[in-house]
């Protein structure tokens, strides 16, 4: 990292939402705040100095802005109003952009008008049709929720808003690679994430980092697991849909063969440039690191560009690159093996290269 830029994942609500999917990890941080429920939405007066700050921070012209959760439309569409005044008084001549990561059950004409005008990025969070889909992603009062979701896909494409499908790839869905790839193309994704579900069961819900040897929940997905069902998204994407279709774990990889920077923080040698922060300013080194001894301050005591380069963050980026082992069979295979895609998967040949 070179300590120039951060990116920050903000959770305006914290861990609070309006589902209760099975597998989230995220849910269990309310731990960490016991009057949570009670004090769950980000202030005025946080929300304007994490503006500033996160701007201010930047030695880049573009500022990129991450609203997650949680669920983040529980705040309402006059917060981010609020936001875009902020960010508008602040920018200084830098170019802003704003993500937006949701579950989709709130998005309506109003919310999707807002995202159009301001030129939001907006992510929806959806694991395949309605079986697979509401397997794992159900309300707090049990209910399935993939009837909202693909509603909201539809109404972000009426308002021409941008939008990317999110698809935690579980035990469930794992099995129908095909399945899952070919619904996303019908409901409108144009570019795709594909995230691992891997969970350990902790004491108390809350297993530490540190924790090597606890075993993994019953709906995570294994190493192989994850490789076989990108092994077969990928042998149909590259038939029919390389260049139309976007998938970031494929581009990431490609582009990390050719020698192009990496723009996800799991491809990057280091870590520690990509926070997450609560609802009251609190600031982790990561989205998946939220626990006490990864907390790097509270942008009420420290700004966020004495936290990217402070001691205890530039250490935790360190410590990815320093811990990783020696060689990577994966990233020295040579380039000419993308060109035999037409004959094997490129997942088989990483496989095959790395047992030789």
């Amino acid at each position: 990292m070179s300590g120039k830029s951060c990116q920050v994942m903000v959770k305006p609500t914290g861990s609070v939402c309006n589902l209760d999917c099975k597998y989230c990890f995220y849910l269990e941080k309310e731990k960490l705040y016991p009057d949570r429920k009670n004090h769950y939405k980000m202030s005025e007066e946080t929300l304007e100095l994490f503006i500033r700050q996160q701007i201010a921070a930047q030695d880049i012209d573009e500022v990129i802005f991450a609203w997650q959760g949680g669920e983040p439309t529980l705040m309402g569409i006059p917060f981010y109003r609020k936001a875009i005044e902020f960010q508008q008084r602040y920018c200084g001549g830098k170019t802003i952009v704003n993500t937006f990561q949701t579950n989709g059950i709130l998005i309506s004409d109003d919310w999707a008008a807002f995202f159009r005008e301001h030129d939001f990025l907006v992510g929806v969070s959806i694991d395949g049709d309605a079986a697979l889909h509401d397997e794992w992603r159900m309300t707090r009062s049990g209910k399935p929720t993939h009837e909202k979701v693909e509603n909201a896909v539809r109404c972000l494409a009426q308002h021409d808003v941008e939008f990317n499908t999110l698809t935690v790839v579980n035990r469930t869905n794992m099995h129908h690679p095909i399945q899952v790839y070919r619904y996303l193309k019908s409901i409108g994704s144009r570019y795709m994430q594909f995230i691992p579900l891997v969970e350990r069961c902790g004491e108390n819900g809350l297993a530490q980092p540190q924790d090597k040897h606890i075993a993994m929940t019953p709906w995570s997905v294994d190493s192989l697991q994850f490789g076989q069902f990108l092994n077969v998204v990928f042998d149909v994407w590259i038939r029919e849909d390389i260049g139309d279709i976007g998938i970031q774990l494929f581009e990431q990889t490609l582009a990390a063969w050719c020698g192009l920077p990496p723009q996800v923080c799991v491809f990057a040698p280091t870590c520690g440039s990509a926070f997450a922060m609560e609802m009251n300013g609190d600031v982790y080194n990561c989205d998946h690191f939220v626990y006490p001894q990864f907390k790097l301050g509270n942008i009420h005591q420290k700004t966020l560009r004495q936290m990217n380069h402070g001691e205890q963050n530039l250490q935790f980026g360190s410590d990815k690159q320093r811990l990783m082992a020696q060689e990577c069979h994966f990233l020295s295979m040579e380039i000419r093996l993308l060109w035999r895609l037409s004959e094997t998967s490129l997942f088989t040949l990483c496989v095959r290269r790395n047992q030789s």
